[in-house]
């Protein structure tokens, strides 16, 4: 298990998730960048004997990015279901800490993004 798990994940506004880490580290991130990142066959392809075997193009649909539940697997991870009803995708705590880092959202990202949305 990593050194690292989520103490406290909420979402402040609809297309947001923030976490907070065991080792005191905070991160906010869109929504759509976790369904981006999804882990499972169907959207990262499957990985037999070293070759990548994907599934065609991606869908989009509506609700894509709209999270219905974050649910605990094990210790390890949490499995997400989406409003289009994909829940296939299981999170590690190491694959939700990268996606958490790689698309941070500053307090400055955060409120282009609000005004953007209001505008």
């Amino acid at each position: 298990m990593p050194s690292y798990i989520p103490t406290t994940i909420t979402r402040p506004r609809p297309y947001l998730l923030s976490l907070e880490w065991s080792d005191g580290k905070k991160s906010t991130f869109l929504l759509e960048k976790l369904r981006e990142e999804c882990p499972c066959a169907h959207c990262k392809g499957e990985t037999i004997m070293g070759v990548t075997y994907t599934f065609g193009l991606k869908q989009f649909s509506a609700g894509m990015n709209e999270l219905v539940s974050l649910v605990p697997v094990g210790n390890y991870g949490l499995q997400a279901t989406w409003k289009d009803g994909h829940d296939s995708g299981i999170y590690t705590w190491e694959m939700l800490r990268n996606v958490a880092i790689t698309h941070a959202l500053s307090d400055k990202d955060i409120k282009n993004i609000e005004s953007t949305l209001n505008n």
